[in-house]
């Protein structure tokens, strides 16, 4: 089976078949036509399978690849999907089908939405997921609403993505009160909130961080996926850390008519990359996410994929406290609802996050 891509392009009938030619030939061997042996072409090149008119001046072009010239290899996956054509005009992934024999390779969540309910011990349920903020706050004063959060229920305390390793609370100082703070809390409550530490950073920072959280005994870690490599997150997944990957950067290929489609990105790509969950901007917030594009990415994550586990879509992004039971109904129970500045704007921001898991609780239950 061939790895299978649909393009959207400006143009139609032959202007379009010229494009999506374009795009077979500069994906792959990256010379026109007419300077390659036949042979060759038929071996390398991308496939034009078909193109068709969508109407209002765009056409869909599906064009095939082997899946041999990705290697197995994420970055390589990118660059063969939209490597040099992101820098000519017009053109969106719009949708991918995808090998079995390359998803195995790829490998994806390496735990997984089940594995994550494991670590939680959450059945039946959305998990309930907040981060720690703002920006400046001291290790210490992180801590203390870490322990808030854990008192109150919240399943997934996670940093905030803006959160590395900066002087008001340095990384492993920040890991070290915070985890410990969350497991204090446990100890009272009986509970099992989980505290996911920022590892974002280079190769070689990520990878340290990751190390010591896990020894910290973290048993999962928030990553902003595209500044950090997406290909980065798989390794991440095979330290036994859940990996909830952060929208960072992904503004950048969502235009009008050009780049990399929502759901294919957040839904498909960062999947297959090794992302146990996904963050994304939730339709009514402060991004500009419509319903039908979180509907979408919510599939995508949790759909049949052939060997790749589904992964947890995590609605973001100015979601209110008191709304949650609507979004459930919504999107169902195998969600992560991750709510900040609605928790925030309370003035007891340990009796907001306990209402909200109360509320939660008992929609669950009725």
């Amino acid at each position: 089976m061939r790895l299978t891509v649909t393009y959207n392009l400006a143009g139609v009938g032959r202007a379009a078949a010229a494009k999506a030619t374009d795009i077979a030939f500069e994906q792959t061997l990256e010379l026109a036509p007419d300077l390659v042996p036949s042979a060759l072409a038929n071996r390398v090149a991308g496939r034009v399978d078909s193109v068709t008119t969508l109407g209002r001046g765009r056409s869909a072009a599906v064009i095939s690849f082997d899946p041999a010239i990705v290697c197995g290899d994420l970055p390589q996956l990118l660059n063969l999907l939209f490597g040099n054509i992101s820098l000519k005009a017009g053109v969106l992934v719009a949708d991918v089908r995808w090998p079995d024999e390359l998803l195995r390779a790829l490998g994806g969540p390496a735990l997984g939405m089940a594995g994550v309910r494991d670590l939680t011990g959450v059945r039946g349920r959305p998990l309930l997921c907040t981060a720690l903020k703002p920006l400046g706050l001291s290790a210490a004063e992180l801590a203390e609403r870490a322990h808030l959060f854990a008192l109150a229920g919240i399943d997934l305390i996670k940093d905030d993505h803006s959160l590395v390793d900066q002087r008001t609370a340095p990384f492993e100082e920040r890991v070290e009160r915070c985890h410990d703070a969350v497991a204090r809390a446990n100890r009272v409550t009986g509970g099992n909130a989980l505290y996911f530490p920022n590892v974002t950073g280079g190769p070689s920072a990520l990878t340290d961080r990751a190390v010591f959280a896990r020894r910290t005994g973290c048993r999962g870690v928030i990553v902003n996926a595209l500044p950090a490599g997406l290909g980065a997150l798989r390794p991440l997944g095979a330290t036994g850390l859940a990996v909830m990957s952060h929208p960072s950067l992904a503004g950048a290929f969502f235009h009008r008519g050009h780049g990399i489609a929502p759901a294919v990105l957040l839904g498909d790509l960062f999947r297959v990359a090794g992302s146990d969950a996904v963050i994304y901007p939730n339709v009514g917030g402060r991004f500009t996410f419509s319903r039908a594009t979180c509907v979408a990415i919510n599939a995508r994550l949790r759909r049949p994929l052939g060997p790749v586990a589904p992964a947890f879509p995590v609605p973001a992004g100015g979601i209110d406290a008191s709304r949650v039971p609507h979004w459930i109904e919504r999107y169902g129970a195998d969600t992560i609802f991750l709510l900040g500045g609605s928790l925030y704007r309370q003035s007891d921001l340990a009796r907001a996050a306990g209402r909200l898991v109360d509320a939660v609780r008992r929609h669950s239950d009725g």
